[in-house]
């Protein structure tokens, strides 16, 4: 059975799209750059079901141009010379997973034994920085969508809740929960678009409700620096409706 691709469907709710709409982003991102495709309903189905592992190059730049992250957050495996391909509709390929679910050139993914908790959901993103270049805390706040695979959680902003996209990758091990983070600061804010990345490890209360722990990354002048970060848990549904209920500036 092929792993499915929750990276890519977070962004997607994220972005508060259905799979048809997601599609005609697709499209008419592929149409601006002068690269048309005929990204549809199923294609975007094939993606988010891990069938399709890794897209055509047309439909990897215009699925960077819609989401604004590079392809390799959007959860699709490199290049693979000996995968197995399927027509995609318009003369090219796209590499897909082989019957074992598992793409020939690509490591597989252990399942821990045992059950997860749920963590999908809607939850607040809560973090503080210190700016050394005007000597004051700040707190960083999104409203996410939290969708589990496993052990593995994709989490991604709602793009009303913050100028400065966020997305984490985490892997919940019993009640610890350690992985990454990426933020693309607003570019029309202190940083001017920078981009800052790091890692984090969070403790998850025995309710399942919280995470708190602690960042780690690099400084505006390239020195490594930490704080506190935590998520709450707002809402169990990443359905539209709850998703556009959250796409809002956090006021907590």
């Amino acid at each position: 059975m092929a792993t499915p691709n929750s990276a890519l469907r977070a962004v997607r709710l994220g972005l508060l799209m259905s799979q048809d709409d997601f599609a005609r982003a697709v499209r008419d991102a592929g149409s601006r750059a002068g690269q048309p495709n005929d990204a549809n309903k199923r294609l975007v189905q094939r993606w988010e079901s891990g069938i399709t592992t890794t897209p055509r190059a047309v439909y990897a730049r215009a699925l960077e141009s819609v989401t604004g992250l590079p392809i390799q957050s959007l959860g699709f495996a490199g290049t693979m010379s000996t995968a197995l391909v399927s027509e995609d509709g318009k003369g090219g390929h796209d590499v897909e997973a082989s019957e074992s679910g598992v793409a020939p050139a690509a490591m597989p993914h252990s399942e821990p034994k045992g059950t997860h908790r749920n963590y999908s959901g809607v939850w607040l993103s809560r973090y503080e920085y210190f700016s050394s270049g005007r000597d004051s805390a700040f707190i960083g706040q999104h409203y996410v969508v939290v969708l589990q695979h496993g052990n593995r959680l994709t989490i991604r902003s709602l793009p009303g809740s913050s100028a400065s996209p966020l997305t984490m990758d985490l892997e919940i091990d019993g009640h610890v929960a350690t992985g990454t983070w990426t933020e693309q600061t607003a570019t029309d804010g202190y940083y001017r678009g920078a981009h800052y990345h790091g890692a984090i490890q969070l403790l998850v209360e025995p309710t399942g409700r919280r995470m708190t722990g602690k960042w780690v990354g690099f400084g505006k002048e390239f020195d490594v620096n930490t704080g506190p970060w935590e998520l709450v848990f707002q809402d169990a549904s990443t359905n539209k409706a709850t998703l556009a209920a959250f796409n809002k500036r956090p006021t907590t």
